[in-house]
């Protein structure tokens, strides 16, 4: 029932852009936030502070990049936003003082950021918009739409939608009718013998099973586990990437590691180094590991 509604409202929002656009850009906007707040704004924000890399880069790809006028600290793309003031970053620590002298529109919380942080903004005056984190392609879309509203670029969020799920949709054609490969995503391998991995629930298992693969870390029983030797032997998967290869995790490291010479990935070739950024940063970027993903899983759909 929310997304229609928020269809129906964005809807007719490009109607009336496309009829008087200043009538919109000077519209009063209410919307839902994550939190289930209701949030006004008198017209939409000129001036927006991002506390999450999501947010910063959603904005930039739908036009609003000259708007946010300060950034959180892991927000590092485009490079572009990395000319912006640091605020600060992580789960809690944010330079408030920072944040309240900057007189921004609009604060614009992300997943990664707390209710108790939304709530000690607001309490010091500012206008907080929570951006909860979506499970989907589809869910992030919205998430897209709902920045455009916000930020005065429909047109821009709509048009980027559609490029977007164009691409998706021919990555679904593609797959069509083809079997899932079995997958073990590596994002932390400290201890070698129970590497990190996405389980059941993640963002990493929606794009992975997308792209016509199986993450056994959905055998698990957290959103984020660790795997032990003996459940990657027992499954044995048929691809292994390395989301730590950032880190300097590579498949000749991973290939000496006691035991792991047993497994299918390691003896035929198929450890691979994947650009993590592509899967955990949501936003418009997570279509591009989607169809990298598809074609390292099904080569012969895209010859």
């Amino acid at each position: 029932m929310k997304t229609k509604l928020f269809l129906i409202i964005f809807t007719l929002s490009t109607f009336i852009s496309a009829c008087n656009p200043t009538l919109l850009k000077e519209a009063p906007i209410t919307l839902v936030d994550g939190l289930g707040r209701e949030v006004q704004l008198r017209r939409p924000a000129s001036t927006i502070v991002a506390l999450s890399p999501p947010i910063t880069e959603m904005l930039f790809a739908i036009g609003a990049g000259e708007q946010v006028v300060a950034r959180d600290s892991f927000s590092d793309y485009p490079e572009e936003a990395l000319k912006l003031p640091d605020i600060g970053g992580g789960f809690a620590n944010y330079n408030l003082e920072a944040i309240v002298a900057l007189d921004a529109d609009l604060v614009i919380a992300g997943g990664i950021n707390t209710p108790e942080l939304v709530q000690s903004l607001e309490d010091l005056g500012l206008t907080v918009f929570y951006l909860d984190n979506p499970s989907t392609l589809e869910e992030m879309f919205e998430d897209i739409y709902t920045l455009g509203a916000i930020s005065g670029h429909n047109s821009e969020a709509k048009t980027l939608v559609e490029e977007l799920t164009a691409r998706v949709e021919a990555v679904d054609k593609a797959l069509m009718g083809l079997d899932a490969v079995t997958v073990f995503y590596e994002l932390d391998a400290s201890d070698p013998t129970k590497p990190y991995t996405p389980g059941p629930g993640s963002f990493y298992s929606h794009l992975i099973r997308r792209a016509g693969g199986y993450n056994i870390g959905d055998q698990l029983e957290t959103e984020w586990a660790q795997a032990s030797l003996e459940f990657i032997l027992m499954n044995d998967p048929q691809f292994i990437l390395l989301g730590d290869a950032m880190w300097g995790v590579t498949p000749e490291a991973v290939a000496v590691r006691p035991g792991w010479d047993a497994l299918s990935a390691v003896k035929e070739g198929r450890v691979l180094p994947f650009d993590d950024n592509l899967l955990a940063r949501i936003g418009p970027r997570q279509v591009d590991g989607l169809e990298a993903l598809a074609k390292i899983f099904h080569p012969e759909a895209f010859d």
